[in-house]
């Protein structure tokens, strides 16, 4: 559940295996109940009760937090609580790629952006020198991964239902089912929308945005939390500048009123314009992210 937004109200979130066809569901529980990787990297949900902290589900007035009956105190409580559950589950997730010497990239975005084709000519590109698996994230259907898997990758495809954004538990979930290797390289596709994904933490080593040409140069400052969390900042199809009113240095001037520190990188994934440089991104992160395992 999206405690932000309510977008998970009701819905129902199904995760398919790519390769196997196997579909299952996801449950959804907005107390934020949790669960864990065992050794073996399979992935335990506690059920009611089975978590240290079982107060936490008593809904009497003995939760260790201040109770507040009006709605929006209990709508701050709610999302208080899902985030701090949130926030658990991503730091296991990380410790389990740290572990595993794996880099996890969160690609984050609005519909339309491009996020799928980079990821196709990415894999057609890399996959001969890094072993490249992916998490796709959309709200229904499974085309997304379809073409992923068809590029040559391992895939999962994550169903949000009336979700708006990919949590750490659907990440683990779907670790869990995809199995990547060590030392590989994780690519997390999210749910297309430039809001919530900003809130959760996947246990992701880094955020990559990325925006197209087509949006308009004020991206960054009408989504801020999001261009302000990116380690890296993509400017997609700009093979289409010369047909468009798009003003590169107007967009980067917005970039960096919200973030000063995120390299930027113009490309277009239709024509391989920039891609050099996105790939060379992601060897560092690599080395770095295997660098870090060591430490």
């Amino acid at each position: 559940m999206c405690a932000t937004c309510g977008c998970q109200d009701g819905g129902k979130t199904t995760m398919t295996n790519l390769q196997t066809g196997t579909v299952s569901e996801i449950g959804h529980d907005p107390h934020g109940h949790y669960g864990h990787f065992h050794a073996d990297g399979t992935w335990h949900s506690h059920a009611q009760g089975e978590e240290p902290d079982s107060h936490d589900h008593d809904h009497g007035h003995h939760h260790g937090y201040s109770h507040d009956h009006s709605h929006n105190g209990e709508v701050l409580n709610l999302e208080t609580r899902v985030l701090a559950k949130n926030n658990a589950l991503a730091a296991t997730n990380r410790a389990w790629f740290a572990g595993r010497e794996i880099l996890a990239l969160n690609l984050l975005s609005s519909p339309g952006a491009g996020k799928t084709t980079l990821l196709e000519r990415t894999i057609a590109d890399l996959s001969g020198e890094l072993s490249l698996y992916v998490i796709e994230g959309d709200q229904a259907g499974a085309n997304d991964g379809e073409r992923i898997r068809r590029a040559g990758a391992p895939a999962v495809q994550v169903n949000t239902g009336t979700g708006c954004h990919l949590d750490a538990d659907m990440t683990a979930r779907a670790l869990a089912e995809l199995k990547p290797a060590a030392r590989s390289v994780v690519l997390i596709e999210n749910v297309g929308n430039l809001v919530c994904p900003a809130l959760f933490d996947l246990g992701e080593r880094a955020k990559v945005v990325i925006f197209s040409a087509t949006e308009g140069e004020d991206k960054p400052l009408k989504y801020p939390h999001i261009f302000r969390a990116a380690s890296l900042v993509l400017l997609n199809k700009c093979d289409l500048l010369p047909h468009l009113d798009f003003f590169v240095e107007q967009a980067v001037a917005n970039l960096r009123q919200v973030n000063a520190d995120a390299p930027l990188i113009n490309l277009s994934a239709r024509t391989g314009e920039g891609l050099d440089d996105w790939y060379r991104w992601v060897r560092s992160e690599a080395a770095a992210a295997r660098e870090f395992a060591m430490a």
